[in-house]
């Protein structure tokens, strides 16, 4: 028997494995808050390689993603920053019952791109060291509520005020910070960390106790209802090789 014969069957075997996988594959999108970005990369691609589904992410506000999800955008899966839009849409009728779970807890922190600007207890902030401080509009971001939230608790919101300027979402305010329009600001800890550690700069966690629990919830949107792809991601977000790359960005779960 010559060789090429030997390994046709085996080669025939692989063949018909890779097209049933691929036929079996699907694509979903899914509606992703923007603290969530970097995660949420690491996670779709480990979905795909292990499953052969595409994932398809819209990075953005909650509060933008709730307004598009009302119009009819035609997202399968929506991961909030949040946990109280995702039950409004549950009370709403537009998700799928039973599917709603807290995927991570965020963290919020002040952080400079200026190596050594911020101190590791946010005293900065009691200086009149810098103009602007940066924090993601609280009407459309959970982190920028909680940013408000940490500031008046810490008696400095009315002090501060003038300084603030506010991004769309956590990405613009991010990004105001990280090209040096503000010399700091409030942001989520994903942003700016990875496997232990801040990866650019200073930064100062900010405690717990200075804001309510930031509980970002993950619901399947009645779209994705007989989508087996979409129940595939949920089960990967919850498990262990989703729950790995959601703490080596910081968040609690």
């Amino acid at each position: 028997m010559s060789l090429v014969s030997r390994f046709t069957p085996c080669l025939a075997a692989f063949a018909v494995a890779v097209f049933a996988q691929a036929a079996q594959a699907d694509e979903i999108s899914i509606a992703v808050a923007a603290n969530f970005t970097a995660p949420a990369k690491d996670i779709a691609a480990a979905f795909e390689k292990e499953t052969g589904h595409k994932v398809t992410p819209s990075f953005g506000s909650t509060g933008q993603f709730y307004a598009q999800i009302n119009e009819g955008a035609p997202f399968d899966i929506f991961l909030a920053a949040d946990d109280t839009t995702p039950a409004k849409l549950e009370k709403e009728g537009k998700t799928v019952a039973g599917s709603r779970f807290t995927y991570a807890i965020g963290t919020l922190v002040l952080w400079s791109a200026k190596e050594g600007f911020v101190d590791d207890k946010g005293e900065v902030l009691q200086k009149d060291a810098f103009e602007h401080l940066s924090i993601a509009d609280p009407e459309k971001a959970p982190y920028g509520t909680a940013a408000v939230e940490a500031l008046t608790k810490l008696k400095l919101w009315d002090k501060l005020q003038a300084k603030v300027v506010k991004g769309n979402n956590i990405s613009q305010a991010h990004q105001f910070v990280s090209t040096g329009n503000a010399e700091l600001g409030f942001v989520a800890l994903s942003q700016v960390y990875k496997d232990g550690k801040v990866t650019s700069g200073s930064a100062w966690i900010v405690p717990t106790d200075l804001y309510e629990p930031i509980r970002q919830d993950a619901v399947i949107l009645n779209k994705a209802k007989d989508n087996a792809a979409a129940k595939a991601f949920i089960e990967f977000l919850k498990g262990p090789k989703g729950e790995q790359i959601i703490k080596s960005y910081g968040y609690g779960k």
